[in-house]
């Protein structure tokens, strides 16, 4: 196994929507997409937000975008004009979540997922 971070093979959008946000997850290559499918789960994502994703997070498929989207509901304290937190925007998520750290197996060659 080589230890990644999800920056590797994929870039994010995000932003918000109401008092949640949505992330994006867009894979650089066919094989990095399949990876995350299998990889980046809903309680995966869930975990990684524990801290601030207080509702459930949906996951959905764009598989002719080779992206995965995620709805963090509760997420940013009511929205950006309504919550007391400092920076209550959906807009730093993508950066957050690639961040997260995964296991590439060694049968999924790094090379070639990378642009």
């Amino acid at each position: 196994m080589t230890r990644i971070r999800l920056e590797d093979i994929a870039h994010a959008r995000s932003g918000d929507k109401g008092d949640g946000s949505n992330v994006g997850i867009i894979a650089y290559t066919e094989a990095g997409y399949r990876f995350l499918l299998q990889e980046l789960t809903v309680a995966r994502v869930k975990d990684h937000f524990s801290s601030i994703c207080l509702g459930s997070v949906e996951r959905f498929e764009v598989p002719n975008l080779k992206a995965l989207n995620f709805i963090l509901h509760d997420s940013l304290g009511g929205g950006g004009s309504e919550s007391v937190k400092t920076d209550a925007q959906g807009k730093t998520h993508g950066q957050a979540l690639l961040r997260m750290e995964l296991d590439l197996p060694a049968d999924v060659p790094l090379t070639g997922l990378n642009p």
